[in-house]
């Protein structure tokens, strides 16, 4: 049996969870709540990452846009991921919540603020 410490980043409590595996069965003490327990399922299976950063725009009043994705990714695609965002130029003014990349492994990557003239 392996076990694993984790703290919760669902929900403000943070509670302290001990993850364990055994022959494909996993167990979790110290959650709270439910979100608790599938975010450690989760979390020993098939991480996964929100993701902000900002993005090139051809704008010399607001050269760099702010954005997040929309949902999460596999944290093993973040770099692969930052790649494409670094690659992404803006050319049209965009709203909060405006798509900025339509797919971004399975989830769009949105404005976060508004490029008002």
């Amino acid at each position: 049996m392996s076990s694993t410490e984790i703290v919760c980043i669902v929900c403000p409590n943070g509670c302290r969870l001990t993850v364990s595996q055994s022959d494909g069965e996993i167990s979790v003490q110290g959650a709270t709540c439910k979100k608790g327990i599938d975010f450690a399922k989760t979390e020993l299976t098939a991480p996964t990452r929100s993701l902000t950063s900002t993005v090139d725009t051809v704008f010399s009043d607001m050269p760099r846009l702010p954005v997040k994705t929309e949902g999460e990714i596999p944290k093993d695609k973040l770099l692969d991921a930052m790649k494409i965002i670094r690659n992404t130029k803006v050319t049209e003014r965009l709203k909060t919540g405006d798509t900025v990349i339509n797919d971004l492994f399975g989830t769009k990557v949105i404005a976060t603020a508004d490029m008002n003239i």
